[in-house]
């Protein structure tokens, strides 16, 4: 059966959070800095990594040939940057954001698209209610006590034979401290997951990986990415 339109999906509890620990808050308060500087950088920045325009077209493909419709979740969707190249395949996007900011600057660019403010651990989209969802660099925020339920939440709102991907940068899972990012003053906590972290993590949440693939890192960055696609069991 295919997923309803993207104003049916999001939930009236869209600015809920499980826990607004001082790290959650740390973090939205950055992203909320981040924002107009994210807006400005990254909007066309998919345009030179063919490498993610290929993992995406897969996923693209992959959920079309599900027949389960069209809708795609953004989760951790910053200011909405994936959603034209998501468009320009047929699809919509319901975007989730923990940053009030970010969420406001998407829903300024991508006025075809719904966007709430939200947080990983308890989406604010209905039981089986997108026929896929993206997860691009938006994971790596979370401590390894908070993913089970961060996953849980992918696995709930994907419908049955829908598909995940998933973006991130890979390492050793390790946390780290990021520096004063861009100079802006802000910093958060921020985890490069091994291949095998996530994919024991989504296996343990009812996904099975039918893709996944990694490439060095690019002379501007300090460790490779790890890209995987999951079906929902």
């Amino acid at each position: 059966m295919p997923i309803p339109p993207a104003s049916r999906v999001l939930s009236d509890l869209a600015t809920s959070f499980p826990v607004m620990d001082a790290a959650t808050d740390e973090l939205r308060h950055a992203h909320d800095v981040l924002a107009p500087v994210y807006a400005e950088r990254l909007a066309t920045i998919l345009d030179e990594m063919p490498v993610e325009r290929a993992v995406l077209d897969l996923f693209c493909t992959l959920v079309r040939e599900s027949g389960l419709g069209t809708l795609i979740g953004d989760i951790g969707c910053g200011t909405g940057r994936l959603a034209p190249y998501l468009a320009e395949r047929g699809f919509s996007v319901t975007g989730v954001d923990l940053s009030p900011v970010m969420v406001e600057t998407a829903r300024r660019d991508h006025l075809a698209h719904s966007y709430a403010v939200g947080d990983l651990r308890e989406l604010p989209l209905g039981d089986a209610s997108v026929a896929g969802a993206i997860g691009w660099y938006s994971y790596m925020y979370l401590a390894p006590s908070d993913r089970p339920r961060a996953f849980a939440e992918l696995a709930r709102v994907v419908a049955p034979g829908g598909h995940l991907a998933l973006a991130w940068k890979l390492g050793d899972d390790t946390p780290r401290r990021s520096s004063d990012v861009l100079g802006l003053g802000v910093r958060f906590d921020i985890y490069w997951m091994s291949q095998s972290e996530v994919e024991d993590r989504l296996a343990a949440a009812g996904f099975s990986t039918v893709f996944w693939a990694g490439r060095p890192a690019d002379p501007d960055e300090l460790q490779p990415q790890g890209y995987l696609i999951a079906r929902r069991d």
